[in-house]
């Protein structure tokens, strides 16, 4: 069934990691299409730095821990209080983590469920009343290639975008019928820096975190810009799955004509960007 298209002229869009990144650049798209921008973040300087940079009036910047319960559930009424009309929410905010399993505690692995997966639960649920008070609205959520394969020496990761794919395939049933709809997006590598601003296993040498890490970053192949538009375009589409980049469409491809042998085909490609174990030199 065909969905009318979100009109993001004059109405709110909520932005989760804005200060930087994929999320900064989704904002920018957002802006020039005449949307006002709720931007959410830890880091009150970068959003201080992207609000004036962006077009148009009425962006508002919130610093907000979005794994704190509390905080997010008053950061709501704030937003509604200042917003009159949420149509939109997009969850770009994320980290990464290097190690494997024998590398990992689990405090380290908790840590990123709390920032990938409980964050994104918790603005979801917080702004879906205000959601649904708009006539038409949308959320997008930003999962990963790593969301439909799952690599070796990513375990944290894949786990926490497995979780957001399974979140926004159920809310997206849950609100089935209603003017709320649900997205997920899956980018493949984006040229944003997260895997080298991201954190590793503490157990791991530096200098190996940063060997992987460089790898990983060296295959990627999409310009934020671009990939902010397809987010962007999907959400004014109210699109249900979008794949951003060929890796992330071979790899879906991949995954349900072998849905158990997916690792040798991904296994070559990615075995300098998952060995957090042999020495340097």
């Amino acid at each position: 069934m065909a969905r009318a298209r979100l009109d993001v002229q004059g109405a709110t869009c909520v932005i989760t990691g804005a200060a930087s990144g994929m999320g900064a650049e989704v904002a920018r798209s957002l802006a020039r299409r005449g949307a006002r921008l709720a931007l959410l973040d830890r880091n009150g300087e970068g959003l201080a730095a992207l609000v004036a940079d962006l077009n148009g009036t009425g962006h508002t910047t919130h610093v907000i821990d979005l794994a704190d319960d509390a905080a997010v559930r008053a950061l709501a009424g704030e937003i509604e209080a200042q917003h009159p009309e949420v149509r939109s929410l997009i969850t770009c905010a994320g980290s990464s983590m290097l190690g494997n399993i024998d590398q990992l505690t689990m405090d380290e692995m908790r840590w990123l469920m709390d920032v990938n997966l409980w964050g994104t639960v918790n603005i979801t649920q917080a702004l879906l009343p205000a959601l649904r008070r708009a006539q038409q609205a949308h959320i997008t959520h930003l999962v990963s290639l790593y969301g439909l394969g799952a690599p070796a020496g990513r375990i944290p990761y894949a786990m926490s975008k497995f979780a957001v794919r399974g979140f926004s395939e159920a809310l997206r049933h849950e609100l089935e019928g209603t003017s709320v709809t649900v997205g997920a997006v899956y980018p493949a590598g984006v040229r944003t820096g997260i895997i080298l601003h991201g954190r590793y296993a503490a157990a791991l040498d530096p200098a190996v975190a940063q060997r992987a890490a460089d790898a990983q970053a060296a295959m990627y192949r999409t310009e934020p810009t671009d990939a902010a538009e397809r987010i962007v375009e999907a959400t004014v589409r109210r699109r249900q799955r979008t794949m951003v980049g060929r890796e992330a469409r071979l790899v879906d491809v991949l995954t349900r004509v072998t849905p158990t042998r997916y690792w040798a085909a991904m296994r070559k490609p990615l075995r300098e960007a998952i060995d957090t174990t042999t020495p340097i030199g």
